[in-house]
């Protein structure tokens, strides 16, 4: 079996063809013994042909996760197709088996993209604590906010085991890969790292991702609420990836993505190929002058860099990615003040001047829910096509974002009265783009 493990590791992210002739993304539960995207009567007849003898073990053919594959994976299959399972044992994103007593009454859940994942899933009435991420955005989780707040759990900063542990949660969906600690000190407790934080905006139906959201379909006993957001989130892709696959190279315009540095910083932080951010800046269309570096291909998400190597480079745009500011941006304030301060403080900085970027007025400051929600990077990526090519783009970004919000979130919130996301904001008619309020309209025209 741990052998078998080890193989399911390396195949986490790996895809197969179904007997349909399909390509398909590996579910990647056990009891998927046909190794396709789904678990159905096709895993049932695989699974009578291993036990017959007349065809090969799998690597998730072992349904009840006991040593040995015989008749009771058939009857687990069956279980989990009629959804009266007791139990489920999946790969999480680290390739790990870990097995979830079913139903889950009582969840613990960490930052934005867990979190937002039980809305989607419409499963928030299963969530018992959160961590400070939820606890202070009453806008954004205006149910979550309500729940226990756990201190020190994202990011695990002495985290209170003791109050998680007088919830008597039956599972933790954790932000971090690293789920050492966190099983030591919350005995019987499943801790999952399910693997949202894996997106892959290039080729998403394969992405660590997808399958993520799709096996939380089935812990949350929430499968058509999964499968409806995996098909619209790829759809969406797509349909930017159509647009920006048609423009040419030589009309891609150059892209330094950072986190926005503070004042007096001497470095600066771009983004490794793995991260959000820069495969946001890819799909949209743009060259992220990262692509250069070493570390541009290595595992870390963060490299930091020195301003020569920027200037040197000289960038047609520059994004920078921020989540605290004063007055802070995103759903929970409508004020430009802190964000418009910031834009500024950067561009006068005399070492920055003569950028392309800044004597165009091209830098751009999003807020850090675009890379970190469950969205995981779709909206925005959305702006960046609009802001790289807006002629070519047709979508419209706030619209996409809008309708992840009333349809997926369920929430009644109105992006041309509230939010700060996008600065500064695209300017369309008589409104503005970017979750920046409308009445600002006069203020920023005057200012441009």
């Amino acid at each position: 079996m741990r052998r078998l493990i080890k193989i399911a590791l390396l195949m986490a992210l790996s895809c197969s063809i179904s007997q349909s002739s399909a390509e398909t993304c590996v579910l990647n539960i056990f009891g998927n013994a046909d190794m396709n995207g789904s678990i159905d009567e096709k895993d049932i007849e695989y699974l009578k042909g291993i036990v017959g003898g007349t065809l090969n073990p799998t690597l998730l053919a072992d349904a009840n996760y006991d040593g040995k594959i015989d008749d009771e994976d058939i009857h687990q299959v069956e279980r989990i197709i009629e959804d009266t399972q007791e139990n489920l044992t999946i790969l999480d994103g680290n390739g790990r088996a870990v097995t979830i007593r079913l139903p889950v009454e009582r969840a613990i859940v960490e930052h934005l993209d867990n979190s937002e994942m039980m809305m989607i899933l419409n499963r928030t009435d299963k969530v018992v604590g959160v961590d400070l991420a939820m606890s202070r955005s009453e806008m954004e989780f205006p149910q979550l906010i309500k729940k226990t707040n756990l201190p020190g759990f994202s990011p695990a900063k002495n985290p209170d085991y003791e109050l998680a542990l007088s919830l008597n949660p039956d599972l933790l969906l954790t932000f971090s890969n690293n789920t050492a600690e966190k099983e030591k000190n919350l005995p019987g407790v499943p801790v999952v790292f399910a693997g949202l934080y894996y997106p892959d905006l290039i080729d998403p139906e394969n992405s660590s991702f997808t399958d993520a959201v799709h096996k939380l379909g089935y812990i949350m006993q929430a499968r058509e609420e999964a499968g409806e957001y995996i098909s619209w989130h790829i759809s969406k892709i797509n349909e930017i990836k159509s647009a920006t696959q048609a423009i040419s190279h030589s009309y891609r315009p150059t892209v330094l993505i950072a986190s926005l540095p503070k004042e007096g910083d001497k470095s600066l932080y771009t983004y490794a190929k793995i991260d959000t951010l820069s495969q946001m800046v890819a799909l949209a269309g743009g060259i992220s002058i990262a692509e250069d570096l070493p570390a541009y291909l290595m595992s870390a998400y963060r490299v930091e860099v020195d301003p020569e190597w920027a200037i040197d480079r000289d960038p047609e745009y520059i994004v920078f990615i921020t989540i605290v500011l004063d007055p802070p941006i995103g759903y929970d304030s409508d004020d430009i003040t802190g964000i418009s301060r910031a834009l500024d403080a950067f561009k006068s900085r005399p070492e920055y001047a003569n950028l392309t970027a800044v004597r165009n007025d091209n830098v751009y400051i999003i807020n850090g829910n675009l890379r970190n929600d469950a969205s995981k990077g779709l909206i925005g990526a959305a702006y960046l096509a609009k802001i790289f090519h807006p002629e070519e783009i047709d979508m419209d970004p706030e619209a996409l974002h809008q309708e992840y919000l009333n349809r997926f979130l369920r929430l009644n919130f109105d992006l041309d009265q509230h939010g700060v996301f996008v600065y500064p904001p695209l300017r369309i008619g008589k409104g503005l783009l970017g979750g920046v309020p409308d009445r600002y309209w006069d203020a920023i025209s005057e200012k441009a």
